[in-house]
């Protein structure tokens, strides 16, 4: 177990939940790490289990092996009976309910029997700007480079060998949730990364689907994409029965049973609405990891096209306006690595979380422009910040001195540098905010990257508790919506069950740091052609 789990509830209460299966399990497959969530009927978590996993760049592609998702989520969900018997005294046989969630988008293809076709295309992959500029026009809404279609449209368009044979199209919730319950379904929230959705219906885009299938009449992609796509649920909805196989699948001692209902398979982004209670107009959240992406549930419909905003929604299928951004805390995390391993030489060694406190604290004495200091953080390609490629740069100016303390502020703005020039597209469509909410590692120390996201942004920002417990909760909270039978909307039961008790703290923008990010921000968007340069060369 990891030092961010929450801490162990005891009783026999629990212990009596879980042998009765009045509990939810929500798992969720995250880019580093598949992480599974046990709780109560009213939310509070029981049990935790995780397992590291990392992608793999395999002939130019980012990939994870089928292999590798059932390992890990052996692994995850192993992790997690232990831990119930650890804190319990007993290990879960059955649930209440139960789903899946993970990575949004990429391009998962079966033929007839149900094998694969082509090693598994993450998110992360940016090989489909031709597909997604046409299909962008062709359909007068963004389409981003990692959406589904566009991987689709991108191979279609190559004549790639298994276009013929393909009879199915999912996500990596989508296929695991299909192993577990036979069914080709994916919750609303998910599906909106895969193709756009027609919010009237609440399923996908009727006149959008025909057009697509007349572009692609006279091609080798068989029947129409109708057929290939998933059926899509709304949260609340009962998604299929674990069945014996997807049982042992999931846990090959054979002590789970079958039989146990599973709502519709999700979306981290959806997930972490959840996990978040924002999923109602005028709230949002932030999630920040590998990537990080902000949820702005909408009141009305956005004017244009705007390269830097997705629209996607709710699990509920209230329309939102996702930035997404590729590269998040991953470089933040390296420089930590750094100065964990320079600790370590001279004697003082700390453990991650340790360095990781003690870097964002001193953050703070920064200046609150960052002092000169740029710090981009872009492994991976930006189609926000017009990046093909990452270069990840520290510039500074020498008229300023370098310090630890703007060394590291200049660090935690560069992972929101990204996200704040697509919220700027929000901020110019007047797109109102009252609350953002936030989770992800780097807001486990208090008052340092929450402040800052509250500067960048110029709205409160609010960290509960529950924050570190992330997508894994929020899918194991729509687990136990989609059999509470309550009758009320997810925002409600949200808000009326889960969060009405629940502890967070709202942090509110500091004018100094407003103004001190909005002059780091401008340095920021000039500097782009310095790490555009550098790919160029290296």
């Amino acid at each position: 177990m990891t030092t961010t789990e929450p801490a162990a509830r005891a009783g026999d209460d629990d212990r009596r939940a879980i042998e009765d299966g009045r509990t939810a399990l929500g798992i969720e497959l995250g880019s580093t790490r598949i992480k599974a969530c046990l709780i109560d009927e009213d939310g509070a978590v029981l049990a935790v289990g995780n397992s590291a996993w990392e992608n793999a760049y395999v002939e130019g592609v980012w990939t994870y092996s089928l292999d590798a998702v059932e390992q890990g989520l052996r692994a995850a969900y192993a992790d997690l009976v232990g831990d119930a018997e650890r804190r319990h005294g007993v290990r879960p046989s059955t649930y209440g309910a139960m789903g899946v969630s993970a990575m949004m988008h990429g391009y998962l293809a079966f033929d007839g029997a149900g094998d694969l076709l082509t090693p598994f295309r993450t998110w992360r992959n940016t090989s489909t700007t031709d597909a997604a500029t046409e299909l962008t026009a062709l359909f007068g809404v963004n389409i981003p480079l990692r959406w589904s279609i566009a991987h689709l449209h991108q191979a279609v368009r190559d004549e790639e060998a298994h276009v013929p044979r393909i009879r199915s199209i999912t996500t990596l919730a989508g296929y695991v949730h299909r192993r577990l319950t036979g069914r080709h379904v994916l919750g609303v929230g998910d599906a909106s990364g895969m193709f756009p959705i027609d919010p009237a219906t609440g399923g996908y885009d009727a006149e959008r689907l025909a057009r697509y299938d007349e572009i692609t009449s006279g091609t080798a992609l068989p029947g129409s994409l109708a057929e290939l796509l998933p059926e899509v649920l709304p949260a609340g909805e009962i998604a299929g029965i674990l069945t014996p196989e997807g049982a042992a699948f999931l846990d090959p001692t054979g002590a789970l049973r079958a039989g146990v209902p599973l709502c519709p398979p999700e979306g981290d982004a959806g997930t972490g609405m959840v996990a978040t209670n924002a999923v109602a107009p005028r709230t949002g959240n932030v999630s920040a990891g590998t990537s990080i992406f902000a949820m702005v549930v909408l009141e009305r419909a956005l004017g244009g096209i705007h390269d830097e905003i997705d629209f996607v929604t709710t699990p509920a299928g209230d329309p939102v306006a996702m930035v997404h951004c590729n590269n998040g805390a991953s470089e933040l995390a390296a420089w930590a690595d750094v100065f964990g391993a320079f600790a370590a030489a001279i004697g003082a060694p700390r453990d991650s979380d340790a360095v990781f406190a003690a870097l964002l604290r001193e953050a703070l004495d920064g200046d609150p422009d960052g002092g000169g200091v740029l710090a981009y953080n872009h492994l991976a390609g930006e189609p926000i910040a017009g990046l093909a490629e990452g270069r990840p740069l520290i510039v500074r100016t020498p008229a300023r001195r370098l310090t630890l303390a703007n060394l590291m502020r200049a660090q935690v703005y560069g992972v929101f540098g990204t996200l704040s020039l697509g919220m700027r597209v929000l901020a110019d469509e007047d797109v109102q905010l009252d609350r953002m909410y936030a989770h992800g590692g780097i807001f486990r120390t208090a008052g340092v990257a929450q402040r800052f996201l509250a500067g960048a942004l110029g709205v409160p920002v609010t960290v509960a508790e529950t924050a570190s417990e992330g997508g894994a909760w929020g899918m194991a909270l729509l687990a136990a919506y989609a059999t509470a039978g309550s009758g009320a909307d997810l925002s409600a039961y949200l808000s009326d069950r889960v969060f009405a008790a629940a502890p967070a703290r709202t942090v509110h923008p500091d004018p100094v740091d407003v103004a001190g990010y909005a002059a780091y921000l401008d340095r920021y968007r000039a500097g782009l052609a310095v790490e555009a340069a550098a790919a160029a060369v290296l």
